[in-house]
């Protein structure tokens, strides 16, 4: 969002800021919905061209970067003790609401470099972090899923049935919500990448992003509070729950006349 303000302040488009760096204007449309982050050599010039004073390069310092495979066993981390989830998913289902089947399908498309069995063991770890949301005292876990996450067929009709019958089914715990992102809301503040706010009881609220070429941990509280900010957008174009339930319960029906056909 400041990478904006400070681009449309210089008075420049996106290809012109792009052309001055140089890279690709694409590239400048995702820094500034923060789906991507520039290099720290590439957040400097763009700093000294925008006249940031130090900001731009400022927030870099506060993004942490990971290896995926690290960055998620970082998540994972603070996902067991959060207090408060708060999640934007763009491609599918989360983790901790996720069938059996529908893991295994998402997991064998993502990483067709995993044998068979890593890929079982890496099912049988994701089930058990189920365990956050059956704990005594479990998180809230508040979820909005773009409704292509809900209208993507995943594994085929039988295997997705399965899921948002799942899913429906997990709404109906007082800790768990769901929301569905209507593809009639157009562009907004979180495409092309998942967000996720985790709250404790104690210390500051953390950031995942989650894209294609993408996997940070934010813990800068003005970062974290653009992101959330970012999220809270989001959030309120989303279907309310009881609405977003009987779409679920639509794209169900749906499914079934495939089964039937």
């Amino acid at each position: 969002m400041k990478l904006r303000k400070l681009r449309i302040r210089a008075g420049w488009t996106q290809r012109e800021l792009g052309d001055k760096i140089p890279v690709h204007h694409s590239q400048i449309a995702k820094f500034e919905l923060g789906n991507e982050t520039p290099p720290k050599d590439i957040s400097d010039l763009l700093d000294k061209l925008l006249g940031a004073d130090g900001d731009l390069s400022d927030l870099w310092v506060h993004v942490d970067r990971f290896p995926p495979t690290d960055a998620f066993r970082k998540y994972k981390e603070y996902e067991a003790k959060a207090t408060a989830v708060h999640k934007y998913l763009a491609h599918h289902v989360p983790g901790l609401l996720q069938t059996e089947a529908y893991a295994r399908e998402v997991m064998s498309q993502a990483l067709p470099w995993c044998s068979a069995e890593e890929i079982e063991e890496k099912v049988a770890s994701r089930l058990a972090r189920k365990r956050i949301l059956e704990s005594p005292v479990p998180p809230l876990y508040w979820v909005v899923l773009d409704e292509a996450v809900i209208r993507r067929q995943v594994g085929g009709p039988s295997v997705m049935r399965e899921q948002l019958a799942y899913l429906l089914s997990a709404s109906e715990s007082p800790n768990v919500e769901v929301q569905v992102l209507p593809f009639a809301v157009g562009c907004h503040a979180a495409m092309g990448g998942s967000v996720t706010l985790l709250s404790f009881d104690s210390g500051p609220d953390v950031v995942y992003l989650e894209g294609c070429t993408l996997t940070a941990l934010v813990r800068d509280r003005k970062a974290v509070a653009r992101h959330s900010h970012r999220y809270d957008l989001v959030h309120a174009g989303a279907l309310p729950p009881a609405v977003s339930r009987k779409v679920i319960e639509e794209v169900v029906e749906e499914l079934d006349s495939c089964e039937q056909a």
